[in-house]
């Protein structure tokens, strides 16, 4: 038990943070690089494809750690991240507001996962 709910909280923090250099590197890169806005075009659906991955994950692990722990901070903070990455990843043709979001979502997310660990691994070596 111990072993798998460090794990799931070490993906989902690795995700949060994956996405969240995701929506900052490729804006600086498109915006730099012109020549590489035209041969990269990365679909929505990649999008929506890593919101269908940080979901399930996220929600899986800080269920799963708010059974061990008990504290509601991390589910909360998740609950929010995870609602901004939806609202960001469904806004209509606004990429600033897309990506503030998404990056905001990113950060509570990451917050979470982090809490969520933290709690965790107190809550399972006091035992």
């Amino acid at each position: 038990m111990k072993i798998r709910q460090s794990l799931l909280d070490s993906i989902a923090i690795g995700a949060s943070f994956a996405c969240m250099i995701h929506c900052l590197a490729v804006p600086i890169l498109l915006a730099a690089l012109p020549a590489f806005a035209q041969i990269a075009d990365i679909p929505e659906s990649f999008h929506l494809i890593m919101l269908g991955v940080a979901v399930p994950t996220s929600a899986l692990a800080l269920v799963r750690g708010h059974r061990i722990h008990g504290a509601a901070i991390p589910v909360i903070f998740g609950a929010l991240g995870i609602l901004l990455l939806c609202i960001g990843a469904f806004w209509p043709n606004n990429e600033s507001l897309e990506t503030g979001l998404t990056v905001l979502g990113s950060l509570a997310l990451a917050t979470a996962h982090i809490g969520n660990w933290r709690r965790s691994e107190q809550k399972l070596y006091a035992a």
